[in-house]
């Protein structure tokens, strides 16, 4: 709860939670509100304003990569893996794949990077398709040919994300936008972002499950220590240890990094939870997008809420409490639930 800013003192601005959770995710899905502003007014409440998060992007102040906010200053930490792209070693066959469509395209590819330096930044729609072999997908992606340029494209350090124009991302050449830092190699980059990463989130598997964008394991940083009862070997930061702690109560995002990893979350706080939006609505237990409940060091419940803004009202479907609510603990529940909805600009509405 320390690393990841559920403390009694609240942070004092996003720059400093982004530094201490080390990423953002960013996710539209605003059936409550964007994953990154969610996690956000966890962190330092009603007086965040999410113009702040859009503004910090917009004057480069935080960057956009791999679906996560940074600070500027990491990117450092990611330009060598770009250089060696789509390996640094020898490449398995899906980086094969990637590494000769681009090069079939290599047109295309140029055809971008001049649109880009010319009238930069754009949203997609506005760079050219000039492909002349076509992605091929069994997903989402097929035939999604600029789409996927882009993506690597950004994975190769050649263009970035600039900002956003409402949904849709600004993108420009990546020597506008990243810091000219120079890159930090391979094997030490590497080492430094899992210590990035064990410190925002304090105790994480040595080897965890893979996640897009960003892991969710500590590799051989910090120190290992034996979690009672849990298989497998873990990493803590020894920073956070010994340290006086005052928890509170908060509302979290389903997609907030403590939670994210849900085997974690059963393994470490016995806290039964899923996102529960793609299920059918006979089979789900909290509700489509049911927000993890903490009190102090513990995750108690969950809420079953929505922001309908076309009615002007943050809706309320129900409270899961895992154990009785105490009358202490039910009072600062609604009280948070409250202040969300004052956040959001929407009238509370408790069903019964």
């Amino acid at each position: 709860m320390r690393a990841q800013l559920l403390t009694n003192e609240r942070p004092a601005d996003l720059f400093e939670v982004v530094r201490g959770l080390n990423v953002l995710q960013l996710d539209q899905t605003a059936y409550v509100a964007p994953n990154a502003d969610l996690v956000a007014w966890s962190r330092l409440g009603s007086s965040y304003d999410p113009a702040e998060l859009a503004d910090a992007l917009a004057s480069l102040e935080l960057l956009e990569l791999r679906g996560f906010v940074r600070l500027p200053e990491t990117l450092a930490l990611f330009r060598a893996e770009m250089a060696a792209w789509p390996s640094d070693g020898e490449p398995l066959d899906w980086q094969e794949y990637r590494r000769d469509w681009v090069r079939a395209n290599e047109g295309c590819r140029v055809d971008i990077l001049e649109r880009l330096r010319q009238d930069g930044p754009l949203v997609m729609r506005e760079l050219p398709d000039t492909c002349v072999r076509p992605w091929r997908s069994s997903g989402w992606t097929n035939n999604r040919n600029v789409s996927q340029m882009l993506e690597f494209m950004m994975q190769r350090g050649e263009v970035a994300i600039a900002g956003r124009d409402g949904r849709d991302r600004l993108w420009d050449l990546a020597s506008r936008v990243y810091p000219d830092d120079p890159a930090v190699p391979i094997a030490k980059a590497a080492r430094i972002r899992d210590e990035q990463r064990l410190r925002s989130m304090g105790l994480l598997r040595a080897k965890g499950p893979a996640c897009p964008g960003e892991p969710l394991d500590a590799g051989e940083a910090g120190e290992r220590v034996v979690v009672d009862g849990v298989r497998g070997e873990w990493r803590i930061d020894p920073e956070l240890l010994d340290r006086p702690f005052t928890g509170r109560t908060a509302i979290l995002s389903p997609l907030d990094r403590l939670v994210y990893d849900r085997k974690r979350l059963l393994e470490i706080f016995d806290f039964d939870y899923q996102l529960e939006m793609y299920k059918p609505v006979a089979k789900r237990k909290w509700g489509y997008f049911a927000l993890p409940i903490l009190h102090n060091d513990r995750l108690v419940g969950k809420l079953d809420a929505m922001s309908d803004r076309k009615a002007g009202v943050f809706r309320v479907n129900a409270i899961h409490e895992d154990e009785p609510f105490s009358k202490t603990l039910t009072a600062a529940v609604h009280r948070e639930i409250r202040d969300l909805a004052k956040w959001l600009r929407l009238e509370l509405v408790l069903s019964s």
